[in-house]
């Protein structure tokens, strides 16, 4: 599994997938709260975590991301 930081809050997310996880069926439950990248309307682009993605609006912009970031 492979770590990334949450755009927003910072938190370490650990993002499966890849070789080193095709055999390793205890993945799925070591893999913590995930995220995903959001790719916005006005193009702009980040990797959150699960957590920060359920805080945002339904429809949401840069500025809701940087408010995250705030918090």
């Amino acid at each position: 599994m492979s770590k990334r930081r949450c755009d927003a809050c910072g938190a370490r997310v650990e993002v499966p997938g890849g070789v080193g996880d095709f055999w390793d069926f205890g993945s799925l439950e070591k893999a913590g709260p995930g995220g995903l990248t959001l790719e916005l309307d006005d193009g702009s682009e980040f990797f959150l975590c699960y957590d920060c993605i359920e805080a945002l609006p339904e429809d949401p912009a840069r500025a809701d991301v940087e408010a995250l970031t705030e918090e």
